[in-house]
């Protein structure tokens, strides 16, 4: 199937109204490739233009953009459709944001509504959201319990679009600590909110990813990945906030065995590289996303095979 085909296809599938992962999803599942590999556009600091431009040079088959790419595209999705198009790019997952457990829920829900009918427009898959921490006072229970209805409403209304929801897991934010994250997901629908999960951000967090797959296999939409390294506090900080993310390899997190993990539960589906900042500023972000690529096909992983597969 050409490239073009399969956009027109993938469309298709999600005018049809397609729930939950949505159909095209499940289509790209049943390939015989099980891991698809996509990179993040937020290493390039809002340049969409030149993340979308590296990011295919580089070979990754799709991308995540962030909700900034509003500001240009809002309301001519079909140009960014045609953008991804002709740089044979799929586009995997948008950034919707952090949810907002103070806020008014309505407001909530139209924002990321609206954020769902974009990832439609455009012929992408998930709806990424994160969370934010309540202004001038500690989280509770409660915040995270809200934070999973608040989801699961806005899962509710996407799926009617066909877009999948997925909760990441974030340093600074409701859902920092594995037990954090059990009681959010444990607070949502698994039928419209599943996990996204950061293994960089959960090994931070004081969790091993490892356990994290292996506990919730049934419920991986897709994955965020990259390294952390731990760096030397600056006076008067804590030493468990000193931290910086990195290229694949270069970090503690195992992810050997988060990729053992993948395979062992069987997991077919989508995982995006992803760095917030070049750890390495005398390097660009295409050179930093050179570096985790080759890490991966050091792996055993084809990046440049997954492409020529969705190009068939």
């Amino acid at each position: 199937m050409k490239r073009r085909d399969f956009v027109k296809a993938a469309a298709a599938g999600l005018a049809a109204g397609a729930a939950g992962r949505g159909a095209e999803a499940f289509a790209l599942e049943r390939r015989s490739q099980a891991i698809r590999f996509g990179y993040a556009a937020i290493t390039w600091n809002g340049n969409d233009r030149q993340a979308i431009e590296d990011v295919s040079a580089l070979g990754f088959p799709g991308i995540q953009l962030r909700a900034n790419v509003l500001a240009e595209f809002g309301d001519k999705p079909e140009a960014l459709k045609e953008l991804l198009r002709a740089h044979d790019l799929k586009m995997v997952a948008l950034s919707s944001g952090g949810v907002s457990v103070t806020t008014r829920a309505e407001e909530e829900f139209v924002k990321h509504e609206r954020h769902a009918a974009f990832v439609r427009a455009v012929g992408g898959m998930y709806l990424q959201l994160t969370d934010q921490l309540p202004p001038g006072r500690p989280a509770t229970a409660a915040d995270r319990r809200i934070l999973g209805e608040r989801m699961t409403e806005i899962g509710k209304r996407s799926a009617e679009l066909g877009v999948g929801v997925g909760y990441h897991n974030h340093m600074n934010s409701l859902g920092e600590r594995p037990s954090d994250v059990d009681d959010i997901l444990a607070a949502a629908n698994p039928r419209y909110v599943r996990l996204e999960l950061d293994v960089a951000h959960y090994t931070q967090g004081g969790g091993d990813p490892v356990k994290a797959i292996d506990r919730y296999h049934d419920r991986l939409l897709f994955l965020h990945l990259k390294d952390v390294e731990t760096v030397p506090p600056a006076p008067g900080t804590d030493p468990a906030r000193s931290y910086r993310f990195v290229e694949l390899g270069r970090g503690r997190v195992d992810l050997p065995g988060v990729f053992a993990a993948l395979k062992r539960v069987g997991f077919k589906g989508w995982a995006v590289v992803e760095l917030d900042a070049v750890p390495d500023k005398a390097r660009t972000p295409k050179e930093s996303g050179q570096i985790s690529k080759s890490y991966l096909e050091k792996q055993g992983f084809r990046i440049e095979e997954e492409m020529r597969q969705l190009l068939r």
